[in-house]
């Protein structure tokens, strides 16, 4: 038996948005997922803090047990799903992640209920710091239906994650299709990598959306701890940089060591829920 709960709240556009809640008592704290990745991504991170919270854990639009992206797809949308989820919840507490946490800087800026917001390496462009030049090149393998050459341009093409950088595309590609052919959720409330695939698409239209929008926070009024690993690349540091810069009430910590990925269950959950911890709870 999984060790959470479902749930649905219905965003401004009329889409469903499904999450997971673990824990009970305690302040709210919803953690917001980034690109190619779903609710399923974040299950040891909400474990670790779902003794002293109530954590819901949504999957963003496009994927597992949400309704579609839409037409007329644009940061907003995701912005009204968070904060459909915020109103339900009533948690003060918000992590994203990547996009993720584009999203939830975005969301905070507009609604107050955001007490304490805590960001991991948000890829926010500062004059075209953020690779977009990969995103023609995958956006035509996946129309012609090739998700694994989709998936190595977009991984080599970001650089996040430091293994997939040194491996050949003529070597990775296959190995990624035979992954993609063999892999599926393991519940039914899980999305597969194959199904995954498709919404960075849309991710990077959130990315572009939201370049050098930083001067747009230097009114936010929440407390924001801004976090990286020493293992991410540069632009997401120049990011970081950038929001410490303008921020008005922010705090940053680097955790070495850790990649992009960090907060994932591949990566090492435990040690950034203790810093959230720590962050939620302080005076």
């Amino acid at each position: 038996m999984p060790d959470y709960t479902k749930g649905t709240v219905r965003s401004l556009d009329g889409t469903e948005i499904g999450y997971r809640h673990y824990g009970g008592k305690g302040p709210g704290v919803v953690l917001v997922h980034g690109g190619m990745k779903a609710a399923q991504h974040f299950a040891r991170l909400a474990r670790a803090l779902a003794d002293g919270f109530g954590v819901y854990v949504p999957d963003r639009r496009g994927r597992g047990m949400s309704g579609p992206h839409g037409a007329d797809f644009a940061v907003q949308r995701e912005v009204e799903d968070l904060r459909a989820l915020l109103a339900a919840t009533e948690a003060r507490f918000v992590f994203g992640l990547s996009s993720g946490a584009l999203v939830s800087l975005r969301t905070a800026l507009s609604t107050p209920q955001v007490e304490r917001l805590a960001l991991y390496e948000p890829p926010l462009s500062v004059g075209g710091s953020t690779p977009m030049a990969w995103v023609p090149r995958y956006e035509r393998e996946l129309d012609t239906g090739n998700r694994a050459a989709a998936l190595v341009t977009a991984l080599k093409g970001l650089g996040t994650e430091p293994v997939f950088a040194r491996v050949p595309r003529a070597v990775l590609t296959p190995v990624i299709a035979l992954g993609l052919r063999v892999q599926g959720g393991a519940r039914p409330d899980e999305a597969s990598i194959a199904e995954l695939v498709p919404t960075e698409r849309y991710d990077m239209r959130i990315v572009a959306e939201m370049a050098d929008t930083a001067p747009d926070y230097a009114r936010l009024p929440a407390r924001v701890l801004l976090l990286g690993g020493t293992r991410g690349p540069g632009f997401l540091a120049r990011a970081l940089d950038e929001l410490e810069r303008v921020l008005p009430h922010a705090e940053r910590r680097t955790l070495p060591g850790l990649t992009h990925e960090g907060p994932e269950d591949d990566g090492r959950p435990l040690e950034v829920a203790g810093v959230l911890r720590d962050f939620y709870t302080a005076a």
